[in-house]
């Protein structure tokens, strides 16, 4: 039976490399994708990543090719990214503690909780898309933490790319306040990429200087006391493995995320890149 990959995509743009890269290796493996993003809108490719000349700032280079410029554009403008599953109907939100019945509604919160979890581990492994706009409706949203959580507590790999990590430094079980990557080994956005200035996104005319937080310095610290954030600055890739999660940095780490998840998932991968 074909497995099931469900991908989380932000409403305010995703880079393209970072979906392309991932869906090639489920295509290649036969596997069934199923796409989902906060409000059930559309996702789109930002334009940057569709643009082989488009020079990375930090980098002071191009970062997509050609041909993956192409295939982003291949799929932002086919029919496969249309209607969406919508995190806001999937899941129910945590009542405010100040509102009235609290209690009885954390109750029903719970109720709520579990009777979605079913539905959503039907699929075998969950992928969230970086890009600039997981900064805006992804990293703090309590629907796709809970979302995570589900897969982690029923041991199904969770993979993540560029700031769609951090998602997972956020995604704690409210007794503990511990996240989930405590301990753990992985990689994301380093500081040596960011933007000093143009952090754009889709669907608002907002643009800002630098990312509103420095991604590695969170991973760091969400990782410790006996995890490690690795970045692999200079190296032409970073990826890493660290059950149940698959971690990469940045564009250049998407084609393998994805084959890292495929082999996690066919070949019982545990360990890769530390």
């Amino acid at each position: 039976m074909s497995k099931r990959i469900l991908v989380v995509l932000s409403e305010y743009g995703y880079w393209g490399e970072e979906l392309v890269g991932p869906l090639r290796a489920f295509d290649r493996a036969g596997y069934e994708t199923t796409f989902v993003t906060p409000t059930g809108k559309r996702a789109h490719a930002l334009p940057p990543s569709m643009d082989a000349e488009y020079v990375d700032p930090p980098l002071g280079r191009p970062v997509t090719t050609p041909e993956m410029a192409r295939a982003t554009r291949d799929v932002d403008e086919s029919s496969r990214l249309d209607d969406p599953l919508s995190l806001r109907d999937l899941l129910p939100e945590r009542p405010y503690f100040s509102a009235p019945d609290h209690l009885r509604r954390l109750e029903e919160y719970h109720r709520a909780l579990d009777a979605a979890r079913p539905a959503l581990l039907r699929y075998d492994a969950l992928l969230i898309v970086g890009g600039s706009g997981p900064l805006v409706d992804l990293a703090n949203n309590e629907r796709l933490h809970e979302l995570v959580l589900a897969f982690v507590e029923a041991d199904k790999p969770v993979a993540a790319e560029c700031y769609g990590v951090s998602v997972l430094a956020f995604a704690r079980d409210l007794e503990t306040r511990a996240s989930i990557i405590k301990n753990k080994h992985v990689t994301g956005h380093c500081k040596e990429y960011d933007y000093k200035d143009g952090t754009g996104f889709l669907n608002t005319d907002f643009n800002m200087g630098p990312p509103p937080y420095p991604l590695e310095y969170i991973l760091r610290d969400a990782t410790a006391p006996h995890g490690r954030y690795i970045g692999n600055v200079g190296k032409d890739t970073s990826v890493i493995v660290d059950y149940p999660f698959v971690t990469a940095r940045s564009t250049p780490d998407s084609v393998l995320a994805g084959e890292k998840l495929v082999e996690m998932l066919e070949s019982g991968l545990r360990r890769y890149g530390w």
